[in-house]
């Protein structure tokens, strides 16, 4: 289906047709919101914080939130990382599963490692200078994120790291 120039309708829809399809985008883009919001409540995330690590404005996320607006693309990627999920979960109806990709031999070698004490190294360019060379506590594992804490000069610290910029973890400790 094409924009008409003439008519300013979506070509083979008619009049009925267009309002048709404007409100199943509408409900799309309430549901898309919705999952967002519960998701980002859910995980203790403001919507300043939120915005922060996206790098967009927290009106932005209040408008994706409130269903006025979608996300860019490119943006859906960071926000299903951020918030634990699938970008199939958010952007599919049918998807009720809202774990991200937490299921396979990874993600069990890391929910088995919470509480224990590691040492990471990280990729180039994804280092975290707080956490090089430092024993680590894995507080806890949520799909593509870790919540850690460690001892510094700064004295204790928690951060959430993204598991894509873990190149390895080395245990320093057996586990009880």
């Amino acid at each position: 289906m094409l924009h008409n120039a003439h008519t300013g309708f979506l070509s083979g829809t008619g009049f009925c047709g267009y309002y048709e399809i404007a409100a199943e985008v509408k409900t799309y883009m309430n549901e898309l919101g919705r999952k967002i919001a519960e998701k980002r409540r859910d995980r203790g995330i403001t919507q300043t914080a939120f915005a922060e690590r996206l790098c967009v404005s927290r009106q932005t996320v209040s408008r994706w939130e409130a269903g006025t607006v979608l996300p860019d693309i490119a943006k859906i990627s960071d926000i299903a990382d951020i918030l634990g999920v699938s970008c199939d979960y958010l952007l599919k109806d049918d998807v009720k599963d809202d774990t991200a990709v937490s299921h396979g031999a990874v993600g069990a070698l890391l929910r088995s490692a919470e509480g224990r004490t590691v040492k990471f190294s990280f990729f180039d360019g994804e280092a975290d200078v707080d956490l090089y060379d430092v024993k680590c506590r894995i507080v806890e594992f949520a799909g593509s994120w870790m919540k850690v804490e460690a001892q510094t000069k700064k004295g204790t610290i928690e951060k959430l790291i993204p598991v894509s910029s873990v190149l390895s973890i080395e245990f320093t400790e057996e586990a009880e």
